[in-house]
């Protein structure tokens, strides 16, 4: 197979590499585990953004810097993707990127970081017929097959609430879970069905920005037709979409609160990994456990 998504993550990734803060971006990961069993690993240097609490004072002492205490997680964690396959993920991002690709890229940069620290990984999502679920496995050609389906099935019927219950009814096991999807989606699922998964895993949302109908050249997917220029060029209906998504976003992440989800929002391809840092960050400091 082709490992064509697997190597842009890799290339993305790199380039954090360079900057020096991989370290984060894997501390950040082992971090959502807080509570559970860790074990001492290795000292390293202190970076922007390290918990002062794990600094070796002793160590740091004698060498003349400041050093961290890393620790990697005993246990080996199910990893679960819930992916959006809606006909809206075709759309654009706010700043004008394809919403699948961003979705892609995204659930691609997870799953190549969980599969470093040796956890297993699956998917769900609506495929064109039925729903489609990736068995529980470890390894990039994994995480390659899951990728280069999900592409395939974009643009299928959706239904993020009846996903998310069967899971509840046929997944019977502890998961840590990331939904990709847009605000719509996450919009959609009711309290209910939060409530429970929340008290059985540990959830966090992806959500892929949408760009605004108003300002600029755009395609209406559903009407299949470009949108008329009146209602573009319209000032009163840019500040009333604008008005409506906000209120939207911030009644959705409301919800969420109740129930200790964390979400981020990702508009480009280039700010995926740090927005994933900071989502993960995020979960750190939430202290569900």
């Amino acid at each position: 197979m082709n490992m064509k998504y697997i190597t842009k993550v890799k290339a993305n990734l790199s380039i954090y590499t360079k900057k020096k803060t991989s370290n984060i971006l894997e501390g950040a990961y082992n971090s959502i585990y807080k509570g559970k069993s860790m074990n001492f690993e290795d000292l390293r240097e202190y970076v922007i953004g390290d918990n002062v609490k794990d600094i070796d004072w002793k160590a740091s002492a004698r060498s003349n810097k400041i050093l961290i205490k890393q620790f990697i997680a005993e246990k080996k964690h199910n990893i679960l993707f819930i992916l959006d396959t809606g006909k809206k993920m075709l759309a654009d991002t706010r700043d004008l990127e394809s919403k699948k690709e961003v979705a892609l890229m995204a659930t691609g940069t997870i799953a190549y970081l969980v599969d470093k620290h040796g956890d297993s990984i699956s998917a769900i999502y609506n495929g064109q017929n039925n729903i489609k679920l990736f068995p529980f496995k470890t390894g990039l050609y994994n995480i390659e097959k899951i990728l280069n389906s999900y592409e395939r099935e974009i643009d299928s019927e959706n239904n993020l609430e009846s996903l998310i219950n069967y899971v509840l009814k046929f997944i019977k096991r502890r998961m840590i879970i990331f939904i990709v999807t847009d605000i719509s989606g996450m919009s959609s699922i009711s309290e209910d069905t939060l409530r429970r998964l929340s008290l059985l895993h540990d959830v966090m949302f992806i959500n892929i920005s949408d760009a605004l109908m108003t300002g600029y050249n755009a395609f209406d997917i559903d009407e299949d037709d470009y949108i008329p220029d009146y209602i573009l060029e319209d000032d009163k209906l840019k500040d009333i979409e604008l008005e409506i998504k906000t209120k939207l976003y911030n009644e959705t992440k409301e919800k969420f609160k109740k129930y200790k989800i964390i979400t981020t929002t990702i508009n480009r391809q280039k700010d995926i990994v740090n927005d994933i840092l900071k989502l993960l960050e995020r979960r750190k400091n939430a202290n569900i456990y």
